[in-house]
């Protein structure tokens, strides 16, 4: 094991059971939830709409999740301010922009304007979040490795947990390839491991490292998954990445089996309710996508390998204080 500072290791106390589990329910969706909310107009759904909505679900997702993943924009603050988040669940914040610039082929990612890890720390966050798009062999694989560097930095300048989440594509797009083909899926996923999970980030948000349209077979999961714990040096959790709940539980329990330390989960909990409204929408989340968050937290409860296998607590003595 290796010691964690103070500062993240009392964010990660904060986004997990007492066991060492994380189950986060995410809901720092932007631009994509506008077109869940109105697929044929997203761009009139309001910014007070989106905020609504996060609320409402926070309000009745978190206390089901060990902590909660928001946006600076349209949801942290404001699930704070109005009381939706509870006190004794975790606040992850994204701090980065939403989407991303450059070439569909060569992404690049950039912090929001006018935010920044020191306002997360700032505003009470157990740790903040970094979405980065990256493939191995892209041109742009380089600058995303120094930019990861630069914010796990930040994070160690300001004791604060970094949760770094690097979601894959194709670095040759045409009409017929859009995704990673899947032998291609588990390569680069386990490779951005092995590169991106440098010394300040303390866990990584993975894909799940096999293609399940095209390998039905567990142990073909369940082998992918322990070369990802293999080649990961931090606790890792599992996206849902837009599967249907089902299909998600099967992911979660074979990854946890398999070394994965919980799961961040969206969509796969509450994707159904952007398509309800008023008394209809809180019945589900209140039953339906609540049962199912309570469900995930006890199965990684059960199986997942706390992050305190991987951290150790810091030597402290009466003095720590004066070089903190």
């Amino acid at each position: 094991m290796k010691p964690i500072s103070i500062g993240k290791r009392r964010g990660l106390q904060q986004c997990s059971t007492t066991r060492g589990t994380i189950a986060v329910m995410a809901l720092d969706h932007r631009n994509n939830l506008r077109n869940a909310l109105n697929p044929h107009n997203p761009q009139s759904v309001t910014d007070a709409e989106l905020t609504a909505f996060k609320i409402e679900t926070v309000r009745a997702l978190a206390p089901a999740a060990t902590a909660v993943l928001l946006d600076p924009e349209f949801s942290a603050a404001q699930c704070v301010a109005s009381g939706a988040l509870p006190g004794n669940v975790g606040l992850l914040v994204a701090v980065e922009a939403t989407g991303y610039t450059g070439d569909p082929t060569a992404r690049q990612s950039q912090i929001l304007p006018g935010w920044s890890v020191a306002k997360a720390k700032r505003m009470g966050a157990s740790a903040v979040k970094l979405l980065v798009y990256y493939h191995p062999d892209a041109p742009t694989a380089g600058e995303i490795e120094t930019f990861v560097q630069q914010v796990a930095a930040d994070c160690a300048a300001q004791d604060i947990a970094l949760f770094l989440e690097p979601l894959s594509y194709a670095t040759r797009l045409d009409s017929t390839k859009k995704k990673l083909a899947p032998g291609e899926l588990r390569r680069v996923v386990i490779e951005t491991a092995r590169r991106l999970v440098i010394p300040g980030v303390d866990v990584l948000k993975a894909e799940f490292p096999q293609d399940i349209a095209a390998e039905s077979n567990e142990r073909e999961w369940a082998a992918a998954c322990r070369e990802l714990s293999s080649a990961c040096s931090a606790p890792w959790v599992l996206l849902s990445a837009s599967v249907d709940y089902e299909t998600y539980e099967r992911q979660v329990r074979v990854a946890c089996e398999c070394g994965a330390s919980g799961v961040a989960v969206g969509r796969a909990v509450w994707k159904e309710a952007v398509g309800l409204s008023g008394l209809a929408r809180d019945s589900f989340l209140q039953t339906a996508a609540r049962e199912r968050m309570a469900r995930l937290t006890a199965l990684c409860e059960a199986l997942a390998k706390p992050w305190t296998d991987f951290y150790s607590a810091p030597a402290v003595g009466s003095n720590w204080y004066a070089d903190y």
